[in-house]
């Protein structure tokens, strides 16, 4: 089986923050390219908006505690936004979910800085 592509569309709506946007599966075949777009430029504070991402790999959620740990080391802010019920669940059963900054939506996320 061959997993969709994932899209990934990078934009700021102030100058400290910059939101990725992500459609599609986040999983090993395209992990490559959202690694080379969290390392672009590490930004003060980066919103990973996932409302587009129906599901995440092993692969994926690793690269995502990896940008948590570097944001955490390097004193950046990092929110994830928009999940859905099955990442969530990811999320619980890693217990993923106590570490991470979470909101339910990016406009919420927005609120958060």
């Amino acid at each position: 089986m061959h997993d969709p592509e994932l899209l990934l569309e990078s934009f700021a709506r102030n100058p400290d923050c910059r939101i990725l946007h992500l459609t599609g599966p986040l999983v090993l075949n395209n992990l490559f390219s959202f690694q080379d777009a969290l390392r672009a430029d590490p930004p003060p504070c980066l919103i990973l908006d996932l409302t587009g991402v129906p599901y995440i790999d092993s692969s994926g959620m690793g690269a995502i505690i990896n940008y948590y740990v570097s944001c955490q080391r390097h004193g950046r802010k990092f929110i994830v936004a928009g999940v859905n019920p099955r990442v969530m669940e990811l999320f619980r059963l890693t217990k993923v979910d106590g570490l991470l900054t979470l909101a339910p939506t990016l406009a919420d996320a927005e609120t958060l800085l």
